[in-house]
């Protein structure tokens, strides 16, 4: 089912490479932990709030009376980035997203010139594949400098 958002696997794998998330609201994430499998959270300025502190950022989750949940370290959150967030942060390395029979092809270029495909059944992985290759040249590129 395609849901416009990045999959918690790529999402992990996006996370680890080195992605980093600064929430905002309409983010959509998941608590990887027992009893919360399968629940994503959209933080909102009216329920769950990104607050700022000294020790780091905390979500809040304010005014939601089903839950006995106050607040969760945002490192302690997944984020899952929506379709629209992972292309621009593809910024203008992005070409071209089409459809291939049953997958979505996103193509990219990257700053050499070289051109590359990444395929997925859904639009926002196939966007998410080619970010998470991305990332992990620039770190590599950082790694090696």
């Amino acid at each position: 089912m395609d849901t416009g958002l990045v999959s918690a696997r790529l999402a992990a794998d996006l996370r680890d490479a080195g992605l980093r998330w600064t929430p905002a609201p309409g983010d959509r994430f998941v608590i990887p932990k027992p009893g919360l499998e399968g629940s994503v959270f959209t933080l909102s300025e009216m329920t769950i709030e990104a607050h700022e502190y000294p020790t780091g950022t905390v979500l809040g989750f304010n005014g939601t009376t089903e839950w006995a949940l106050d607040s969760v370290a945002k490192e302690e959150a997944l984020w899952l980035p929506r379709e629209d967030q992972v292309r621009d942060l593809l910024g203008g390395t992005f070409r071209s997203l089409r459809r291939v029979d049953d997958e979505y092809v996103v193509t990219t270029r990257d700053a050499g010139g070289a051109e590359h495909e990444y395929r997925a059944r859904a639009a926002a992985e196939a966007y998410g594949l080619a970010l998470l290759a991305l990332v992990r040249r620039a770190m590599a590129e950082v790694h090696a400098s």
